[in-house]
């Protein structure tokens, strides 16, 4: 799940076996896994999802050996190495550009050196501000140096410019050259029902406007030197470990369009920002209610300038996405496609015990094992009409840029693209009675999933924590804003109505991992793993794609979703039924 920052609610336990790791004698390359320990492992139904295949698939990914899977990093080639290998193994074309297995994403990685300085000042008082405790500040931009000298700092409150609504937070401000402070979330987040906001933007549930991505694009559309997001916890959806895991390391898209980014980017501690606000005389609180109010309009903070001089190390990388096809027989060029991301967070500091591989096993070794095994079942099943192409993206960590790539380039034309389900952190914590719907509103997507979960005698459940805005923070996102009906089933979205010990014991497994383990070291496999929920919410996606997969229908987006109508723009493209 993304967030680079992507959360405040997880899910993390899983059953299984052990995989052997090796070498091939026979080879002359290296492999740190052992191919037919997966692909022949025992089961009663070959067209049926396999929890100890689950298992050993993500054993392997989430071993040592893998280094964490940073894009660019040691990990990527073994990484891609055994993806190929699982989806060859299985009998699947190759998917990528050109008859290949795989389709190029160019990335830059930035890192701020450490011994750089970011300063405020508020008229006579300068206090330096401590990466990673008071700020986690990176750039996007490939330059080799930053050099902010006494830039004054401008708070736009949420940052919303939302005419649709009737909402403006910008007024006659000219951000250029300038810092921008903005709140987190949308401008009813914290709201109650007597204030006029009230629903403005969807009550609890998260607009596009709340995340951190649009708050960047928009000080990029505005021309700021600078753009920092005040993190609270509650609002973003995860604590500040997250939001600053991996100081002054970000990558972006070699290959992009659009204005120019700030040049620095990133959060502002809660306790910065407060300290901030008093020295110019302001108090935080009172400016964040304000802040809801449709005639707030941003302003600079009086006699507030912010300085910052970083050496920036820049290194260019070919990362790849990998895509495997199974073709259909007549509607070949109508795809479903099944989507998760490869990559974890690389290496990080030593925790207590010295380990430094974070090894991402269930966010998202385990997403991948599920489709690897949907590819696997749907193989072993009866052929179906249309194609389904199988993605695993690079780059979700850092903010979706692989499935961006994709999207902005795709392999298949998107106007035929039928659908995308993208599995990322499922729920693991044992047999549920529900299945969580994530983004309500969306598309008839999610009809077929209260049909498939009546199968399982399972009813589906809205997100329990909407305003962490899930639907803008895992890959099925970058499709989506292209108007592509999609699914996301993440076990963080809610807890889960356990079989053995009901929400309580899905809520108390949600916070034991995003308290502890969420882009840290101990996001491991663990042989005490209960993998029998992560089945039940994999074979939802292949009932759905059973059923897809041999018909002429084309689910349609709601009304109430933001993306129709670019659909509809494609609508001549397609038949509809």
């Amino acid at each position: 799940v993304t967030e680079s920052p992507n959360m405040n609610h997880l899910y993390f336990i899983i059953l299984t076996l052990t995989v052997f790791v090796g070498l091939s004698a026979c080879s002359e390359v290296e492999k740190p896994f052992d191919n037919d320990q997966i692909v022949t492992s025992s089961y009663e139904k070959p067209t049926s999802i396999d929890s100890q295949r689950l298992s050993n698939i993500v054993k392997v990914l989430a071993s040592d050996e893998f280094e964490g899977r940073a894009p660019g990093g040691p990990g990527e080639a073994k990484t891609i190495e055994f993806l190929i290998d699982q989806f060859q193994s299985l009998g699947l074309e190759p998917g990528g550009t050109d008859g290949t297995w795989t389709h190029a994403v160019p990335l830059i990685h930035t890192q701020l050196a450490s011994d750089g300085r970011l300063s405020v000042s508020v008229g006579d008082m300068n206090q330096n501000w401590v990466q990673g405790l008071d700020v986690a500040v990176s750039t996007v931009r490939p330059v080799d140096k930053i050099d902010i000298q006494s830039a004054p700092l401008v708070f736009v409150g949420f940052g919303a410019s939302a005419p649709e609504r009737n909402w403006d937070d910008y007024g006659e401000i000219d951000l250029t050259g300038k810092i921008a402070i903005f709140l987190v979330n949308d401008p009813d987040f914290s709201a109650n029902e007597s204030e006029p906001v009230w629903g403005r933007f969807g009550n609890k549930r998260m607009t596009y406007y709340g995340r951190w991505a649009y708050k960047y694009e928009e000080a990029a559309r505005r021309g700021a030197l600078a753009a920092l997001v005040i993190h609270e916890d509650k609002a973003a959806g995860y604590g500040w470990n997250v939001a600053s895991s991996g100081p002054g390391s970000q990558f972006a898209l070699a290959e992009s369009s659009g204005p120019t980014p700030p040049i620095l980017q990133g959060w502002l501690h809660y306790d910065a920002a407060s300290a901030l606000f008093a020295a110019a005389g302001m108090d935080l609180v009172e400016q964040r209610r304000l802040a809801r109010s449709d005639d707030f309009s941003a302003f600079e903070l009086p006699q507030t300038s912010l300085s910052a001089s970083f050496n920036v190390s820049m290194e260019k990388i070919e990362s790849q996405n990998v895509l495997a096809r199974l073709p259909g027989h007549s509607q070949a060029d109508e795809i479903l496609m099944v989507s998760s991301h490869w990559d974890a967070y690389g290496q990080g500091e030593p925790d207590s015990s010295g380990r430094t591989v974070r090894p991402g096993a269930n966010d998202d070794a385990l997403g991948t094992a599920g489709v690897i095994e949907l590819a696997r079942v749907l193989k072993a099943g009866e052929p179906m009409a249309r194609s389904v192409v199988f993605a695993a993206w690079t780059a979700e960590e850092a903010g979706l840029l692989g499935s961006a790539a994709y999207a902005a380039k795709p392999i298949y034309p998107l106007h035929s693209t039928v659908a995308n389900f993208t599995l990322d952190i499922l729920q693991t914590a044992g047999l549920a009675k529900d299945v969580i719907l994530i983004g309500e509103g969306q598309s008839d997507l999610e009809e077929d999933l209260i049909r498939a979960a009546a199968l399982q005698s399972r009813v589906v459940t809205p997100e329990n924590l909407p305003e962490n805005g899930l639907f803008f923070r895992a890959d099925h996102f970058s499709l989506a804003r292209q108007g592509v009906p999609v699914l996301l089933l993440m076990g963080i979205a809610g807890g889960a109505d356990l079989i053995e010990g009901g929400r309580v014991a899905g809520n108390q497994w949600i916070a034991e991992y995003t308290g502890n383990c969420y882009h840290q070291t101990c996001d491991a496999w663990s042989a005490d793993w209960d993998l029998r929920g992560a089945v039940q919410d994999i074979e939802l996606f292949h009932t759905i794609l059973r059923d897809l997969g041999d018909s002429t229908r084309w689910p349609q987006l709601k009304s109430s979703s933001e993306f129709k109508a670019i659909r509809s723009e494609t609508d001549a493209k397609r038949t509809l039924r």
